[in-house]
């Protein structure tokens, strides 16, 4: 069935730069500046400067003693707190990025990372704030409002997987064989001499990857505004979900009412779009599965829309 999906997306979206090579031309050109403007400048140092920081031990000794802060607040461990600071400043797919680059260094276990990419893996708050406030919504919704329509749901749905799901977990806790016992290649250097070497290689292997799957989601995205054969309140909602950039912007120029503009927007960020979910899935290691981190967005996206339709007004 993969395969089958695989084959028709991608037999789709020939024809569609074949037949039309303009607006396929200007989708790819749309997701490639927001790679090379945005997603590189933001994430990749990051990517690269954290890569150090776990090569060398450093991060446990920086965060230790906000220890018992995270296990109280979060039910992690340092490094799962760390974890979680850097998917919040960052954005995503930052969180879930470094979730699995602990579990594969030994750092936590799989059950934590998995944890992990319920509640780490959001938007940024300079994301937040100036694409989706100022540009999107004109700067009509305080940004306020909008940090705790996205915030407090994801608090909430972080909550529902600790309590309900992971219950019994605690840091630490998970026996040494229920981590990963093997590497990649390229992350295999002594942890001293190469580790920068390592940390940039890995970065831009991230980050290319990233490129590619903007790029394709993009031009799908374009495939949609053009084929997409229902009601144009539909196209959005599809379009919001698919690749939230694109969506975003496409839902801003709809001429639907402002409101409901709003309360689509937030939920399209809540819930980081299907491209954000196959960027997630490239970039977790094989051990840990995506279904936790699916589950959490479209649940983080009913509760943004719900908080929303009560705050945005």
């Amino acid at each position: 069935m993969k395969r089958i999906l695989l084959t028709a997306g991608t037999l789709l979206l020939l024809v569609f730069l074949l037949l039309h090579p303009q607006e396929g031309l200007a989708a790819a050109r749309t997701g490639m500046t927001l790679w090379l403007n945005s997603l590189i400048p933001a994430l990749l140092p990051f990517i690269i400067l954290t890569g150090v920081l776990i090569h060398t031990g450093s991060i446990e000794k920086i965060l230790l003693p906000f220890r018992p802060l995270f296990e109280f607040l979060l039910g992690v461990s340092v490094y799962g707190g760390y974890v979680f600071l850097l998917g919040m400043l960052c954005g995503y797919p930052m969180g879930a990025k470094l979730a699995s680059d602990m579990y594969e260094s030994h750092k936590i276990s799989r059950r934590e990372a998995e944890y992990l990419t319920t509640f780490c893996n959001n938007a940024s708050p300079s994301f937040i704030i100036t694409y989706l406030g100022q540009i999107c919504l004109l700067n009509k919704v305080p940004a306020s409002r909008l940090f705790l329509c996205l915030f407090l749901s994801d608090f909430i749905c972080m909550m529902i997987f600790r309590l309900l799901i992971y219950r019994n977990h605690l840091p630490g806790s998970v026996p040494h064989t229920d981590r990963h016992d093997e590497k990649k290649e390229t992350s295999s250097a002594p942890l001293s001499g190469n580790a920068l070497d390592v940390s940039i290689m890995n970065g831009f292997e991230t980050i290319t990857r990233l490129g590619g799957y903007i790029l394709l989601f993009s031009i799908l995205a374009g495939c949609i505004s053009l084929y997409w054969p229902f009601s144009p309140v539909s196209r959005y909602v599809l379009l919001g979900f698919t690749e939230i950039t694109t969506g975003l912007s496409l839902i801003a120029d709809s001429g639907l009412p402002f409101r409901f503009c709003c309360i689509l927007s937030a939920a399209a960020v809540g819930s980081g779009g299907a491209c954000i979910l196959a960027q997630t899935r490239s970039i977790l290691h094989k051990d840990l599965r995506l279904l936790p981190c699916l589950t959490s967005k479209c649940l983080n996206a009913v509760l943004t829309g719900m908080i929303a339709c009560l705050l945005l007004r």
